[in-house]
């Protein structure tokens, strides 16, 4: 059986990383912070790694200046699957977008590559198994960020990514990829999606024209 890592050991997400930061910028608000120390903690925030990385950056601050974690939406689950199997021959494929995952599906790549995009997904039940079948070619996985993820697989000269593996938060699907690759590989990619990604740029610009207009007051 795989061992999972710690949490305190896991690789942490740019959403993890934006939360932490919105406390600091919080406590700054209520003056438990000075401008050096905000401007010296959010360059650790985004230093960091792990989630054993975060917790000393904000172990002084009181808990009510945290801010309330993310929840999963509740209609992300239910309805009929819009496509259980992609086959890439000499070519390629791509499920993404707003479809509806099956509680199974058989991605097939054979000297081509396959995406599966989970972020924007519906899922027809409360766990997915992505069967990858990857034959001198390539699968490419994207789940959302806040899953539960199993990676598994056989690699006959070719492999399996793991490193996405690891907890989700409570009510995110759970998906479990495992299949061959012989020849080829299988990535899976924790990402969020490019609505919130583009949001988060945008909030890390105004954070810095905002810090710098502090700084030169």
């Amino acid at each position: 059986m795989m061992n999972l890592p710690e949490r305190r050991e896991m690789r942490i997400s740019d959403a993890d990383r934006d939360d932490v930061a919105a406390i600091l910028r919080e406590a700054a608000g209520e003056g438990r912070l000075d401008l050096e120390e905000l401007d010296e903690r959010l360059s650790a925030v985004y230093a960091a790694k792990t989630y054993g990385d975060l917790e000393p950056i904000t172990r002084d601050l009181p808990q009510e200046s945290h801010s309330a974690p993310r929840t999963p939406s509740r209609d992300r689950f239910g309805g009929t699957p819009t496509s259980t199997m992609g086959i890439a021959i000499l070519g390629g494929f791509e499920r993404k977008g707003g479809w509806v995952a099956p509680e199974t599906f058989n991605a097939v790549a054979f000297c081509g590559g396959g995406v599966v995009d989970l972020r924007e997904a519906r899922f027809s039940g409360p766990q997915v198994t992505i069967r990858a079948y990857a034959v001198m070619g390539g699968v490419h996985i994207i789940v959302p960020e806040d899953a539960e993820v199993h990676v598994g697989g056989l690699g006959i000269m070719g492999g399996f990514d793991t490193r996405a593996t690891g907890t989700g938060a409570p009510g995110a699907p759970r998906i479990v990829v495992t299949g061959v690759a012989f020849w080829g590989g299988v990535s899976v990619e924790r990402k969020a999606t490019e609505a919130e990604l583009e949001r988060r740029k945008l909030e890390r610009k105004e954070q810095r024209r905002e810090q710098r207009r502090q700084l030169g007051q």
